[in-house]
């Protein structure tokens, strides 16, 4: 498939010093849809639904809430918002979301990603899960084990 006038303008804006300081991209060479692309191959092929795995996102935020900028646990995982004062806008141009990020522990695992308000949205709405080497890459492999 071809970058559409969308993908390139969201490509700039992904860069670094744009939006964010380090960017959305990391380290990937892939253009945006190339990473989308093969970002939705590997979550079908897990099972994963991006609009499932947002909506389970958004429970985990809203648990993490109600610790006021302390580790919740929930079930099999323990949650922990953290908050920074500002906004940062879709480089989609499609919304502007507050500086707060997530981590999300699943109990007895390694695993702890991190995951904004701003990465959900780009899950949910783009299935961008962003660059190889971002350090708010969502890797659908994480999430499979974190959701079990």
């Amino acid at each position: 498939m071809k970058m559409t006038p969308q993908y390139i303008e969201a490509q700039r804006n992904m860069q670094p010093g744009v939006i964010s300081l380090v960017g959305f991209l990391g380290n990937d060479a892939r253009n945006l849809l190339e990473i989308i692309t093969a970002d939705e191959r590997e979550m079908a092929a897990l099972g994963l639904d991006f609009q499932e795995v947002a909506e389970w996102l958004k429970k985990m935020m809203q648990e993490a809430e109600k610790g006021l900028g302390e580790p919740v646990v929930f079930d099999k995982w323990e949650v922990q918002l953290f908050e920074a004062r500002g906004f940062i806008p879709c480089p989609f141009k499609d919304g502007i979301f507050q500086k707060r990020t997530m981590q999300v522990k699943r109990l007895n695992k390694e695993l702890t990603p991190s995951v904004s308000e701003l990465s959900i949205h780009l899950l949910e709405k783009h299935h961008f899960l962003q660059g190889k080497g971002s350090p708010f890459r969502i890797e659908p492999r994480v999430l499979k084990e974190l959701m079990e």
